[in-house]
């Protein structure tokens, strides 16, 4: 029997170690794994990206008919390839996804002044206060040109049209997920009419480290329904 290969795009990390044991407990129940580096993260890259740019990278790696998951910045990703190319994943998995675009009169008040005010970018205290406020805790972390490119991201979702997402689709969430909070994951369920949605109490948006083995588990779980 030949064996399900399932493509993988994961979030904003520099290293996918942390997913070792669970693509590890994938591998050993027979699932081929194809973890996509993505560039500028553990791809260096020097440009900056856009979300077109990653959804043609996307297209180029991942062939059609195939079955994706994404994590986070991974699953903003995947929901605008499949937005823009309905056909062309199988089956689609998101892992606590970005993408869900949330207006706050708070962080567009702040985002203005980040841009206006250069000086407030030199305070450690309120460039750290404004990047979690709008969701990218992993800026002060990020090179120049990745800081611009996770800014892309941010705005990208924005033009986001999740109703033209038909793709079969299985959201998995965890219940204690403070970065994309349980929500968004009813969000993308409501908005996403080929969808199913299944939340575990113990998992963080991390579930690779917070329940490795369970994360395998819920992944196997979708791969052994009809695709």
């Amino acid at each position: 029997m030949k064996k399900k290969t399932l493509y993988i795009i994961h979030g904003w990390t520099y290293s996918v170690e942390p997913w070792q044991k669970t693509l590890k407990s994938l591998e050993d129940s027979g699932i081929e794994i194809k973890m996509l580096n993505v560039p500028g993260l553990t791809k260096k890259s020097e440009r900056i990206w856009t979300i077109d740019e990653y959804v043609n990278w996307a297209d180029e790696n991942i062939p059609d008919g195939s079955i994706a998951l994404g994590h986070s910045n991974g699953g903003r990703i995947l929901l605008n390839l499949c937005s823009k190319t309905p056909n062309k994943l199988k089956r689609l998995i998101l892992l606590d996804s970005a993408g869900v675009y949330e207006p706050s009169k708070k962080r567009d008040i702040l985002r203005t002044v980040s841009k206006l005010g250069a000086p407030l970018k030199k305070l450690p205290l309120l460039s750290k206060i404004y990047h979690k406020l709008i969701g990218a805790s992993d800026y002060d972390h990020a090179p120049e040109n990745m800081k611009k490119t996770l800014s892309n991201m941010l705005d990208s979702d924005k033009n986001l049209d999740l109703k033209k997402v038909t793709t079969p689709t299985t959201i998995l969430w965890g219940e204690k997920d403070d970065v994309t909070p349980p929500r968004q994951a009813k969000a993308l369920h409501k908005s996403l009419k080929n969808s199913t949605l299944k939340f575990f109490e113990n998992w963080t948006h991390a579930p690779y480290i917070s329940d490795p083995d369970g994360l395998a588990s819920a992944i196997l779980e979708v791969l052994k329904e009809k695709n």
